[in-house]
C-alpha cells in the first residue's frame, strides 16, 4: 500500500509539474487555424480551442484561414462571439488560390478584426437555407398588368435594398431580416461595405478577392502568409479591450490544422450522418422497450443517440464526451451482473472510447490524454470482459452440484426398514420403481416430482439398468 500511495503521489506531481511547464506563452507567435469544409459543431469546437490557445500562448495574432461553403448558424455565431471577445487580434484570410467563403464563411470573414483573400478567392451567397439544405421559397409569379409605373427620380423606394424581392413567407422574412440586421451590425463595427453584405444575403451576391478590395468588403490581398503579415504590420485594430496595433514582421508561423479527431467529430456532424444516427438511436431504443432484455438494440441505441445530440448541437463536446464516458462505464459494469454475449462488453468499451476522445482536449496546456492511455484502458475493459465471459462460459459447461437438477442420474440405496423410501446424498426420499424394491437394492434416480423420486433399480454386477 506504500508503494501504491508513493507511485500515485508522484505521478500527481508530475502531472502538475507538466501543466506548468506546458502553460509558458510563446512570444512573436502569429498561430493559423485552417478551416476546409463546412462550418458544423466540430469546427467550431476546433476555432474556440484554438483562440483560446493563442490567447494562453500570448499570440501576436491569430490568422483563420477559411476554405469554407457555408454550415450551420448556431456554430457561425459561436465562432463570431469568440472572435469579438478575442483579446488576440484575429485576421480573416480566405485561402489558398481557389478557395471560397460562402455562406457562413462571409459573416466571420466580416467579423473578423482584419478581413484577407488570395487572389483567385471569392466570397459572397450569404443567404440563409433551411436545415438540409432547402432553399427558401422564390417570389410570386411577376402579373404585367399589376407592375408598378416606373419610379420617380429621387424616389426612396429605387434603393436596391427595398426593391429587391422578398420572400412571403413569415418565418423566410424572419432568417432574412434577422440575417440583414446580424451581417450589417458586423459590417458597421469593422468599417467595411454594409450595403453589398446586405445584398450577399438578400441577392446571394458573389464577389471576387479583388473586386472585394475596391468594394471595402476586405482590407486587403495577399498571395500567401507571409505577404499578409507583412501588409498586415502597422494597422490599427479594435479587440476587445481596446485598440491595438499590429506588429506582424518577423513573426514565427505555426499552423494549427484539424487533427483526426476534430475530422472525425466532423463526419458525425454532418447533417446526413446526424440524421441518420438519430434515427438508429431511436429505433434502438424503440426496439430495446419493445423486446426487453436482448440488450443490442438498447446499447447500439444508446450510443447513437447521444452522439446526434452531439451533430445538433443539442449536448456540447464536453458534456457529450462525459455521456458517452458514464454511458460505456455503466455497460460495462452492467455486463458483469447481466450478461449478454458480449454486447452491453463491447457496446461499453464503444462508448467509452468515444466518450474520451470527445473529452481529449489535445490543444490545451497541462491537460492532454494521451491516446495511449485512452486505448489502455479500453483494452484492459475488453481483457477484463473476456475473462469474464471465459469464466462464464466454462461455469455453464460444468455439471450440476445443486439444486433439483443434480438428482438426475443420482445413484442410492432402498433403505432396509422401509423399501419405500432410498437414501440418495445423506437424505431419506420417497421413492417409486416399475417393480417392487427390495431393501438394500441400488438404485437411480430417473426424474423427480416434488419429493417423490421416480428411480430404476441397477444390475448388481454391470451397475446399470436391467435391459
Amino acid at each position: 500500500m506504500r508503494i501504491l500511495a508513493a507511485l500515485i503521489l508522484a505521478g500527481t506531481l508530475a502531472v502538475l509539474g507538466g501543466s506548468v511547464t506546458a502553460a509558458t506563452s510563446t512570444p512573436g507567435l502569429a498561430l493559423t487555424l485552417e478551416v476546409h469544409g463546412a462550418i458544423d459543431p466540430a469546427s467550431r469546437d476546433f476555432i474556440l480551442r484554438g483562440l483560446e490557445q493563442a490567447r494562453a500562448r500570448n499570440a501576436a495574432v491569430a490568422i483563420l484561414k477559411l476554405d469554407t461553403p457555408g454550415g450551420l448558424d448556431s456554430s457561425m455565431r459561436d465562432i463570431i462571439q469568440a472572435i469579438l471577445a478575442s483579446p488576440v487580434p484575429v485576421i480573416g484570410y480566405v485561402a489558398p488560390e481557389g478557395a471560397r467563403a460562402a455562406s457562413a464563411g462571409v459573416y466571420i470573414l466580416y467579423a473578423c478584426h482584419l478581413a484577407a483573400m488570395a487572389p483567385a478567392t471569392n466570397l459572397g451567397a450569404a443567404t440563409p437555407v433551411r436545415i438540409g439544405g432547402l432553399p427558401l421559397s422564390s417570389p410570386p409569379p411577376r402579373d404585367p398588368a399589376k407592375e408598378p409605373t416606373a419610379p420617380k427620380p429621387g424616389d426612396p423606394s429605387t434603393d436596391p435594398s427595398t426593391t429587391a424581392p422578398m420572400p412571403t413567407d413569415a418565418m423566410e422574412r424572419k432568417l432574412i431580416n434577422d440575417a440583414r440586421a446580424y451581417i450589417r451590425s458586423l459590417a458597421q463595427l469593422r468599417g467595411r461595405n454594409a450595403e453589398w453584405a446586405e445584398q450577399a444575403v438578400i441577392e446571394a451576391s458573389s464577389l471576387s478577392a479583388r473586386d472585394a478590395l475596391q468594394q471595402g468588403v476586405i482590407d486587403l490581398v495577399a498571395a500567401d502568409i507571409p505577404d499578409l503579415l507583412r501588409q498586415a504590420d502597422g494597422r490599427q485594430v479594435a479587440v476587445a479591450g481596446g485598440n491595438s496595433t499590429l506588429a506582424t514582421q518577423g513573426l514565427t508561423v505555426e499552423s494549427l490544422k484539424p487533427d483526426w479527431r476534430t475530422r472525425l467529430l466532423g463526419m458525425i456532424a454532418h447533417p446526413m450522418t446526424a440524421y441518420i444516427l438519430l434515427l438508429v438511436g431511436v429505433y434502438g431504443l424503440v426496439f430495446e422497450l419493445a423486446h426487453p432484455g436482448m440488450a443490442a438494440p438498447g446499447v447500439l441505441g444508446g450510443i447513437c443517440l447521444l452522439l446526434a445530440l452531439f451533430a445538433f448541437q443539442v449536448m456540447p463536446v464536453n458534456a457529450a464526451g462525459l455521456a458517452l464516458l458514464l454511458l460505456g462505464l455503466a455497460f460495462m459494469i452492467a455486463e458483469a451482473f447481466a450478461p449478454s454475449f458480449g454486447a452491453l462488453g463491447l457496446g461499453g468499451i464503444t462508448a467509452f472510447v468515444a466518450g474520451s476522445l470527445l473529452l481529449w482536449d489535445e490543444t490545451s496546456p497541462g491537460y492532454q490524454i494521451p491516446l495511449a492511455l485512452i486505448l489502455g484502458f479500453a483494452l484492459a475493459s475488453a481483457g477484463l470482459l473476456i475473462g469474464l465471459a471465459t469464466l462464464l462460459v466454462r461455469q455453464r459447461r460444468r455439471p450440476v452440484v445443486s439444486g433439483a437438477e443434480e438428482m438426475l442420474g443420482a445413484v442410492g440405496a432402498v433403505m432396509a426398514d422401509d423399501p419405500g423410501r432410498v437414501w440418495i446424498h445423506g437424505e431419506s426420499w420417497l421413492a417409486r420403481a416399475d417393480r417392487p424394491l427390495r431393501p438394500g437394492e441400488r438404485v437411480r434416480v430417473a426424474s423427480r416430482a416434488g419429493l417423490t423420486l421416480f428411480v430404476q433399480p441397477l444390475n448388481s454386477d454391470t451397475g446399470e439398468p436391467p435391459s
